[in-house]
Order: structure tokens, then sequence, then C-alpha cells
């Protein structure tokens, strides 16, 4: 079974978010979405069709969504088959959210690394590169 495909995204908090944002636009020029965070395509000029992308987003230094973990950043990870790899990691004993959400987005899961950092898995929509 496939796990990991890729990384889905990279969220980190900070204490003023608009300034930061503002800060890696005019810096380092990321592409900024009106929804405040940055789309990276997978896509290069000899293969110019979408595969996939990373997401960058800043949350508010309180924000819980991180929550169980105090670390100031999450990692969001592409996977294949969330189902298969969440039952995977129940079995090899790994510390599962019981949650999982489905949007428009994808599926959602979440497990704890064992330095306390949550990790959220990403299965795309199908279709989605």
């Amino acid at each position: 079974m496939k796990r990991v495909v890729g990384v889905g995204g990279v969220f980190f908090k900070a204490r003023d978010p608009e300034a930061l944002r503002a800060w890696y636009q005019r810096h380092l020029g990321f592409p900024l979405e009106p929804w405040g965070g940055a789309v990276f395509r997978w896509q290069t000029p000899e293969r110019p069709e979408p595969d996939g992308a990373t997401v960058w987003s800043l949350f508010d230094a309180d924000a819980t969504y991180f929550a169980p973990s105090s670390a100031p950043f999450m990692i969001n990870y592409r996977v294949a088959d969330l189902t298969a790899l969440l039952a995977a990691l129940r079995a090899e004993g790994c510390d599962v959210d019981e949650r999982t959400e489905v949007s428009e987005q994808g599926s959602f899961g979440w497990v704890m690394d064992p330095e306390g950092n949550r990790v959220e898995l990403w299965e795309p929509p199908a279709g989605d590169g």
C-alpha cells in the first residue's frame, strides 16, 4: 500500500498573519490567493498539465486547529488511500484521531507523531491529479 505520496501543505502560526503574508509575498514572491494562502502547482513547461499542488497558509497564533499539538506548525501530507492508511496506522499502535473530514477539498485525517506534532493526512478528491 502506498502511504504518503507528496506534501499537500505547510501551515504555521503567526503573531501577525497579515504582515507575515505581505512579507512572504513581497520578499519571496509568494502568489497569495484571495483567501490568504498560496498554492504552488506541480507543473513545469515540459509537463504543463497540473498534477496536484502544495498549499502554504498561516494561522493566527492562538488557533486551535493544530491541537492537541502545541507545535506552531503542521504539515499536510498527500496520501493515496486515507481509509487504508488510517487503519494501518491504528494497527501499528499510532495515536490516530478518531475524527475525519470529507469536503469538496477531499478527505482529511490526523495522526500524532512520537514528538507530539499533529500530522494532517489528505486524500484529494477523485480527479484531482
